[in-house]
């Protein structure tokens, strides 16, 4: 089977991205923000999403304003103002807080694959969210999110399962998401059936 032409990776001029690694057939679209972070093959973020300190895997949508890695300011301290961790801004004679800035870089947030992320919903530092979630529009998550869990609201918790365990399971074993485009396309019927029951037993032992 011969495949058109592969579209390329597609980023919006206005978009700002820094050390970041995007991977192939991705879109970001207008006015997003990346940095320090990973997007994985076929995934988009959709218009003024801003994404720090992530790793995210394939094929996940990312829908418009969403915020991915909001930073934390430090609570513990007499003053949570910036004024702690950047004073330079206030005086030339005043020191960075590297640690600071080392510590939010080490709270990585963790996007599996197969994601969809609805509009304006945050992800909240160091949370892993697992293969083929779904986090609701509006929902702030604090927590984990287990794999093929919807989770919605403030702060966000689980609204049901989009499968069973056990055809979870399944799913990731399989991890289609790691198949040649070609071999997707080919099987594209299979992936347009609702009958996820018979995926699973076709593709299982693949």
């Amino acid at each position: 089977m011969k495949l058109a032409k592969l579209a390329e990776t597609w980023i919006d001029p206005s978009v700002r991205i820094r050390e970041c690694r995007i991977g192939l057939q991705c879109e970001v679209l207008a006015s997003s923000v990346m940095e320090y972070s990973t997007l994985g093959d076929f995934s988009y973020l959709g218009e003024y999403v801003t994404v720090a300190d992530a790793t995210i895997g394939k094929f996940v949508a990312i829908a418009n304003n969403v915020r991915i890695g909001a930073p934390n300011h430090p609570m513990e301290r007499p003053s949570q103002h910036r004024i702690t961790y950047c004073p330079e801004y206030y005086s030339p004679h005043a020191v960075r807080d590297h640690a600071f800035f080392s510590q939010r870089r080490d709270a990585v947030v963790t996007i599996g694959n197969d994601v969809w992320i609805g509009h304006g919903a945050i992800v909240l530092p160091g949370v892993a969210v697992g293969d083929g979630a779904v986090i609701a529009a509006g929902a702030v998550v604090s927590k984990d999110v287990a794999p093929y869990t919807i989770v919605g609201g403030v702060p966000a918790r689980t609204i049901r399962l989009r499968f069973s365990p056990h055809i979870g399971a399944r799913l990731q074993q399989i991890a289609w998401w790691d198949w040649p485009l070609e071999t997707i396309i080919e099987r594209l019927a299979d992936f347009q059936d609702d009958n996820i029951v018979a995926f699973c037993e076709k593709w299982g032992n693949s």
